[in-house]
């Protein structure tokens, strides 16, 4: 869950795709959670690098937004092709306004919306046996949350042949180089920001 530090704190923009130059966003939604965290959305520069990083693949994925916040980056998905979204967010508020903007945007009927905590999402979804191509990953920088969620990617069938996953984190946070199936690719930085790179085995 993202920690406000974006655009003024109030709305971000959908940088590229069928919904390109649209803003999402209001200030009530950069408020603290009941847990404390502040929403940080991904900036406008790593959102662009993610896609860039992903290009060839978003364009008929399934996307996994698993820590939703303004569901910016899942959005984004959409905007530039994905076939499906899944937006993973527990806060009331922002559930409400990303069902909201994707139906606003023409993306309803590509957008799952889900209230609730990604582990349990996770958990959940492994049980009913859905799979997916690519999961972008953007935790409180300060949680252990991702050597919960990784293991779980890395060693169901979750993760798609192929598929990827992508992690925002802070510069200090090492992260392993194998989890499970779960292979780490590539690193890139960007300011006190990085972005990982995680292509599953076949």
């Amino acid at each position: 869950m993202r920690s406000s530090r974006e655009e003024g704190r109030a709305t971000v923009r959908i940088s590229a795709g069928a919904a390109k130059g649209r803003k999402i966003g209001s200030r009530r939604l950069f408020v603290k959670s009941s847990s404390g965290e502040e929403l940080r959305p991904t900036s406008a520069k790593v959102r662009e690098a993610l896609f860039d990083i992903i290009r060839e693949r978003v364009r008929g994925c399934t996307f996994v937004d698993l820590y939703a916040g303004t569901g910016t980056v899942g959005i984004e998905a959409l905007s530039r092709g994905a076939e499906m979204a899944v937006f993973v967010e527990p806060n009331d508020l922002r559930v409400k306004t990303i069902k909201q903007v994707a139906s606003e945007f023409g993306f309803k009927d590509r957008a799952e919306v889900v209230r609730g905590k990604a582990y349990e999402f996770i958990k959940k979804a492994s049980a009913k046996g859905l799979s997916f191509d690519i999961f972008f990953l953007d935790p409180p920088y300060q949680s252990e949350e991702l050597m919960k969620i990784l293991p779980l990617i890395g060693d169901g069938t979750l993760l798609r042949q192929k598929g990827s996953v992508i992690v925002e984190h802070f510069f200090k946070r090492e992260l392993p180089e194998v989890v499970g199936r779960l292979k780490l690719t590539k690193h890139y930085r960007y300011g006190d920001t990085v972005l990982t790179l995680y292509r599953k085995e076949i």
